[in-house]
Order: C-alpha cells, then structure tokens, then sequence
C-alpha cells in the first residue's frame, strides 16, 4: 500500500510541475515582450534561475551535510536537461536557433562545463583527491558574474531599441498586464519548486522501497527530479512555439548549474568527485559539444535531438548496470 501511495504523490508531483512549467513559460513570455526584452534572454535568465532552483535547495542541503549527492545531483541535471530538456523536444520538432545564442550562450555553456571538468581533474595535476575546493568556487562564481553581466548589456539594449519598441506597440494590446504576467510567472516557480520537491521525496522513497542502489538514486532519481522543472518547462514553450525560450532555458540551466550552484555549493563547503564522475563530466562535455557544433547550421533536426535522447538513455543505462 506504501508503494502505491507514493507512486501516486510521484505523478501527483509531476502534475505540479507541468502546471508550473506553463504558467511559468506563459509568464515569461508575456513579460518578455512587455518588457521589450528577447525571450531568449529572460530563457537564459530569469527562467534558467527559477527552474534552476530545486538544484540550488537539494545542493546546499547536501553541502550542509557533506554527501556526495552535490556532484551527482548537478551533473546528472546537466546531462538530464540535454538529453531529456533539448534531446526530446528536437526529436519531436526541429528546433530554430537563434545566432545570438550561438555566438555567445552555447559557447559559455562550453566554457562553464569545462571549468567543472578541469576543477575535477585533481589527481592527475598532482593535488590530491578531486575536490572542488573554495578558491574554485570564487572562480566559477566570477564566470557566472560576466554571464549575468553580458545578459543585463543586452537586456538593455533590447529596451533602448526604438525600432524594436514600434513593432511590439501592435501586439502589446493582446498580451496580459505586467501584473499579471509576473503573477503567473512567479505561480509558475511556486509550482515547480513544490512539485519538483514533492517528486523527488517520494520517488526517493519509492525506490527505498523497492531497493534500489542509493547511488542510482543520487545520480538518477534525484538528478532527474530536480530536472523535472527545466524538461517541463521546455515541453510547455515547445507546444507555444516558444523555441527561443526552450533553448535558452536549457542552455542557462546548465550555466548556472555549473557556475552558480556548483559555486555557492562548494563556498559552504568543498565538494568531492565521486568514482566515475570523471566519466560523467567527459560525456556532458560531448553532448554540450555536439548541441553547439549543429547549432552553428542554425536549428537543431529530429536526427540531431534522437542522438542526443539516445547518448543520455545510452550512458543512463550503462552507469545504472554498473551499479549492481
């Protein structure tokens, strides 16, 4: 009976999410074009933060107790919000890209994922254990910083733009007040962060319950719960048509995973790589690679976002028979 109850609280949670993950998209996208700012940047932004949220909680919970669930809970994010967030939506309609995403956000995707991999490279540059120490942590925060920063410049610019500003003047009749779109959008986070914690204490204690390996759990379960809000709110601005907004969330998702709660988690205290982590930082590495190479032809086809769906699945089942 305890089973099927919290199997039923999981779908209850995921329910929550998706919820959230429209309001939140509906939000976004009318605040954006209120506002005057591209979807794009309020993607990379303000959605990436609030979708990012239920991997801040979990890591500074964890930080506080010293667990190993930090790594694993990022990186399989990471790797969930590719395969799963972008890989999924691609495979189901081609995806547009914009070039300011390519010219700039993939690339600092790139950058971030690779300062994560150098961090952990520790024991073959002779210091140690792999560790990402606090000294670390200031560095990653300082790349997050000019993230943020280059985001605001243009978010400026976008506002200072007479031509922009005439052209929005027609559609802005039809969209919600800022009021209410700030509402829905902060509906939106309530309910991905409620659903997201609701999934991932009850998936937690379901698969307890069945006996499943605490590391699968970590690097799966947990991973994926807290994935959930990026993976639902991509499905949402897939079925608006909101692809800049699907792209940008996933892309400043796994930046400010890397940089900012990867960060502020090793800040509060040092965060160890687990065995294998190597491994799963080297095949993040390669799906950001392959996102950015067929982003610069300008869109991303269903052949593109199935590799990407089946490199995810692919190692998912390959670490998950390791563990038994």
């Amino acid at each position: 009976m305890s089973i099927l109850l919290d199997f039923f609280l999981v779908l209850v949670g995921l329910a929550i999410l998706l919820g959230g993950g429209d309001l939140m998209v509906r939000g976004a996208a009318a605040l954006a074009r209120r506002l005057g700012v591209s979807p794009t940047v309020i993607g990379l932004t303000v959605v990436a933060f609030g979708t990012s949220a239920p991997e801040l909680a979990v890591n500074v919970a964890a930080a506080l107790k010293a667990g190993e669930i930090s790594f694993g809970n990022i990186v399989g994010s990471n790797l969930a919000n590719l395969g799963l967030g972008i890989g999924l939506a691609a495979s189901l309609v081609p995806l547009q890209i914009q070039s300011v995403v390519v010219r700039r956000e993939i690339p600092m995707m790139m950058v971030a994922t690779l300062a994560a991999f150098i961090g952990a490279l520790d024991p073959y540059l002779g210091r140690g254990a792999p560790l990402y120490t606090r000294s670390e942590s200031l560095l990653l925060l300082l790349f997050f910083t000019i993230f943020v920063y280059y985001n605001l410049v243009e978010a400026v610019q976008n506002r200072l733009d007479g031509l922009a500003a005439e052209a929005r003047q027609e559609i802005l009749r039809t969209l919600p007040s800022i009021s209410k779109a700030l509402l829905w959008f902060v509906g939106g986070v309530a309910g991905l962060v409620v659903g997201a914690e609701v999934t991932v204490r009850y998936a937690v204690k379901l698969a307890l319950a069945l006996e499943l390996p605490k590391a699968f759990i970590g690097f799966t379960l947990i991973a994926l719960g807290t994935s959930l809000p990026e993976i639902a709110t991509s499905l949402m601005a897939l079925r608006r048509k909101e692809t800049d907004l699907l792209v940008g969330n996933i892309v400043g998702s796994n930046i400010f995973n890397f940089l900012f709660i990867l960060g502020v988690t090793a800040a509060i205290r040092p965060v160890p790589v687990p065995p294998q982590g190597l491994w799963d930082l080297l095949v993040v590495t390669l799906l950001s690679a392959g996102l950015w190479f067929n982003a610069l032809r300008g869109a991303l086809r269903r052949s593109h976002g199935l590799l990407l769906l089946a490199g995810y699945l692919f190692y998912l089942g390959w670490k998950t028979a390791t563990l038994y």
